[in-house]
């Protein structure tokens, strides 16, 4: 079966925005919780865990980062979906005094990395936080809130525990992650059955996180887009190490199994349409960083509509204005 250009972005049009019809009419259920805990807990106590631990370390460098673009000291800290930590070892304790890990997986808990600061961890759920209102300085959470059912709950739990004039940093996949195993699954599927299920999760677009961290109450949101190329030997290798990350399709919908035969297809299709010239294939993952602030009467206030004392129309006059007055500085 052949497919044209047109009727395959129809397809990956209709998957993307399919979580968000699904929440339609209240909280979503799209995932299976408890399948994803145990998912994490197979993959953290692989004896060769760490490494599938790349894509994590360089996300949780990248977010440590923006902490440190924060120019204060956070006395007290909590990580959301910390995984085995990956982004406390990029901090100091100069920066983080104090920080608490919160992760569905005990076993990713227990072989965690090692950090300055001291640490203090917390058996939860992402999506029901054990914490009282106005409680951390700073919140952090780095590649675990794509598996959240009710996204806009857990904005709205982590803007609750923050403390006025605090601050929210954040990453999580964006949609177009694994495009290209997403739809190599999708053709290969039509090809050979007929018709094709869902094998990747559905992530959330940029377009909508501002809107959301914007409806949990965070103000001054900032909303930046990263990509991070990783190259394999092949499909079958891009599927083993989402396995060893912990990151299987958990979706209720998920499809159980998929033939042999589609499998073989799809990488074909995969290194046909994406494979590079030295024979291996590309696997992105677009990662939404976000930043958003607990209101405080003492954060700055946009000026009021109208009261600008400059008008737009002059702005093309700004270029002149500085040639008329180097040249009045100029004479003797």
């Amino acid at each position: 079966m052949s497919l044209t250009v047109k009727s395959l972005r129809a397809l990956r049009c209709l998957w993307r925005g399919w979580r968000c019809l699904s929440s339609q009419g209240g909280a979503m259920n799209v995932f299976d919780r408890s399948m994803k805990r145990r998912q994490k807990q197979w993959a953290s106590s692989l004896l060769d865990s760490d490494k599938y631990d790349y894509i994590r370390d360089e996300v949780g460098s990248r977010l440590a980062d923006r902490v440190y673009d924060v120019s204060r000291t956070f006395p007290l800290a909590l990580d959301v979906g910390c995984g085995k930590s990956h982004i406390a070892e990029h901090l100091s304790k100069d920066i983080v005094e104090r920080l608490f890990l919160t992760d569905i997986s005990d076993s990713s808990l227990r072989n965690r990395k090692k950090c300055e600061m001291p640490t203090q961890c917390v058996l939860a759920d992402e999506e029901f936080l054990p914490f009282k209102e106005n409680t951390f300085d700073l919140v952090l959470s780095s590649l675990s809130l794509h598996w959240i059912n009710d996204l806009p709950g857990a904005l709205r739990q982590i803007h609750q525990v923050l403390k006025p004039d605090c601050v929210f940093i954040g990453a999580m996949v964006g949609s177009e992650t694994l495009y290209e195993l997403r739809c190599s699954l999708q053709l290969a599927e039509l090809e050979r059955e007929g018709g094709f299920a869902p094998h990747i999760s559905p992530y959330t677009a940029v377009t909508d996180l501002g809107n959301l961290l914007g409806q949990a109450g965070f103000k001054m949101l900032t909303v930046d887009i990263d990509e991070v190329q990783v190259h394999y030997p092949g499909m079958l290798e891009v599927m083993s190490d989402l396995q060893g990350m912990g990151e299987s399709n958990c979706a209720w919908n998920r499809k159980s199994l998929l033939h042999r035969d589609t499998i073989l297809a799809a990488a074909a299709i995969y290194k046909e349409m994406y494979g590079n010239e030295d024979g291996s294939v590309p696997a992105t993952f677009q990662i939404l960083y976000m930043i958003g602030w607990k209101p405080h009467e003492s954060q700055a206030k946009p000026a009021k509509r109208g009261s600008a004392n400059v008008s737009f129309a002059d702005l093309s006059k700004i270029s002149k204005l500085q040639t008329d007055h180097q040249k009045t500085n100029e004479k003797p």
